[in-house]
């Protein structure tokens, strides 16, 4: 128990160093002599009227002994039915994507091909769709290759409105009417206006079925960049994954390096958070006051029975302070990047710290509940000391890993690795925290079977036989049921995932308090009575994990009269 201060300075110290590269919403990704195949550079809910916003920049590509006509270079963006379970990219690796010419169903996918020969990129649009494309066109190819409809930069824009043609003008009031008479002529002329001078200022196009269009390329000093910005219609909103792909290392044995910088900025109507993370901030706020308010029922019912209280019920305590101080700064977190599009630094620290000290607070107290610790004996056997010192250096590890897959971008190579590390990690962290109760089963059977007049030791055994259930419907729930919740969900409900965790989790609390709440009638905190009672409590002693421990009886006069155990 004592190295678990120490452990939280080191993982403190991590979180302000990963901290400082955390660009949220607003995501900037630079990669080096990359040899992926593809790059997932983001996901992300659109609602109608959202906008995403591509700029790629320092594209530097092997040039020589490369096909890419063969082996295009660029970017997908397709729409998910739903998360996880992609219409197009979900295809095997041997397919790169990009050489799609037909779509296989309705679902909008726009891919973006390079073409460094040419200097453009060649735009197809499939699926049914009504996005609307921006981006500067090539100059000279833009009009013979495209087929997309184009609609003005401001369809709007240059109509007057019915009160400014009913207002009467004034005497004398000249200027106004010579100023009405110029925006007449400005408006023919945009009408009369060529295609190909609108291309040198940026064009708008409607993606419609089987669309193709040709944007400029720019080069400057041997690396290639070129923009795009797309607004999603209302037909075609959705959960968009966005990629880059390199087809010619689809190829085995072939790892061709390249290296780009690219700047994503994705935004919906109401801000910078994905449809599905929008309503979180609220909810997290909710579920804030819920377990502030079962902590002070909590906090009241160890003041009204402090004489049964014992250390462990102030930590179960702590806890459910910690989880509502760590969900208030998480729904301010999610508040600034909803408004900012990223995290204010001192806010998200102190997010990160309180859900470490979450997380930490949450194995240990579980655990040492299941050792019985504090309630029937004060001291841990080796190998349930051996449970603490595997737990919370893997709780170190976990939170080392969420605070990095939370500050790295997702296109990273990192960001998988760590997201690897923290499933795994999670997955032993929740089965370590069994063992402890299913010794304490297993020691109660025991006790139970040697003596007939075993009542006490029997609810004991009922008791923790529940604890164990419910530990692994805690478990189950938040860690398998919400993520198969999460990726049969329609893109705008996936936040009911979280919704799920968190009810899940203050269910358990509850129930865990309940269980062992400090009362005289709770079968958990019952001391023995007599001779027969310590006897069977010396055989528990002598089994397993409490194994050395004596026993402690007060006689009748109040004097405490030490019981060794029976060698």
């Amino acid at each position: 128990m004592a190295m678990a201060p120490i452990y939280c300075c080191v993982d403190k110290l991590l979180l302000l160093l990963l901290l400082s590269v955390c660009d949220a919403r607003i995501h900037k990704l630079t990669l080096k002599n990359e040899t992926r195949f593809a790059v997932d550079l983001n996901n992300f809910g659109f609602y109608a009227n959202g906008t995403l916003n591509v700029s790629l920049s320092s594209l530097w590509l092997q040039e020589k002994d490369v096909n890419y006509s063969m082996y295009p270079v660029g970017f997908s963006l397709s729409r998910s039915r739903v998360n996880g379970v992609l219409s197009y990219t979900a295809e095997e690796t041997e397919t790169c994507p990009l050489t799609v010419t037909k779509p296989t169903s309705d679902e909008p996918l726009i891919l973006f091909l390079i073409d460094i020969n040419n200097l453009s990129v060649n735009v197809r649009a499939m699926g049914d769709q009504d996005n609307i494309l921006t981006s500067k066109a090539e100059a000279n190819k833009g009009q013979l290759d495209r087929k997309a409809r184009q609609v003005p930069a401001d369809p709007a824009g240059d109509k007057p409105s019915d009160n400014e043609d009913k207002k009467p003008l004034q005497p004398g009031d000249k200027s106004k009417e010579n100023e009405d008479k110029k925006k007449e002529a400005d408006k023919e002329e945009k009408q009369n206006f060529d295609v190909e001078d609108k291309k040198e200022e940026g064009n708008r196009f409607v993606l419609d079925k089987a669309t193709q269009l040709t944007l400029a390329l720019s080069k400057v000093n041997g690396s290639y960049s070129f923009s795009f910005n797309i607004l999603v219609g209302l037909k075609a909103q959705g959960l968009y994954n966005l990629k880059f792909h390199y087809c010619k290392n689809r190829v085995p044995g072939i790892k061709l390096p390249y290296s780009f910088t690219v700047e994503v900025t994705e935004k919906n109507p109401e801000g910078y958070l994905s449809a599905a993370e929008i309503p979180l901030s609220r909810l997290y706020l909710f579920m804030a006051g819920v377990f502030f308010t079962a902590a002070m029922v909590w906090v009241s019912t160890l003041m009204k029975h402090r004489y049964s209280v014992f250390k462990i019920h102030w930590l179960m305590a702590a806890l459910a302070f910690t989880k509502s101080t760590s969900l208030v700064f998480h729904s301010i977190n999610y508040h600034f990047i909803n408004t900012k599009g990223h995290p204010i630094e001192g806010w998200a620290v102190m997010y990160y710290i309180t859900h470490l000290l979450k997380g930490a607070l949450l194995f240990i107290t579980l655990a040492l509940i299941g050792t019985g610790w504090a309630f029937v004996k004060y001291i841990l056997s080796d190998k349930e000391k051996k449970i603490f010192m595997i737990v919370i250096p893997l709780q170190v590890l976990a939170n080392v890993a969420y605070i990095i897959i939370e500050s790295t971008e997702e296109g990273s190579s990192e960001y998988y690795l760590w997201k690897e590390i923290l499933f795994l990690v999670d997955l032993i962290c929740c089965g370590a925290i069994l063992f402890p109760v299913v010794w304490s089963i297993r020691h109660l059977q025991e006790a139970s079977s040697t003596d007939g007049k075993a009542a006490m030791n029997l609810e004991k055994l009922k008791l923790f036989r529940h604890y164990y259930v419910m530990i692994v419907c805690y478990i189950y729930f938040t860690r398998i049921i919400a993520i198969l919740l999460k990726i049969t969900m329609p893109f705008q409900w996936q936040w009911c995932y979280e919704f799920l965790v968190e009810v899940s989790t203050l269910i358990f609390f509850v129930l865990t308090g309940y269980k062992f709440r400090p009362a005289s009638n709770n079968p958990y905190l019952q001391l023995p009575q007599d001779e027969e009672d310590v006897e069977m409590d010396e055989v528990v002693t002598e089994s397993g994990a409490l194994e050395g421990i004596s026993k402690v009886k007060k006689t009748s006069n109040g004097r405490e009269r030490q019981k060794e155990p029976a060698l």
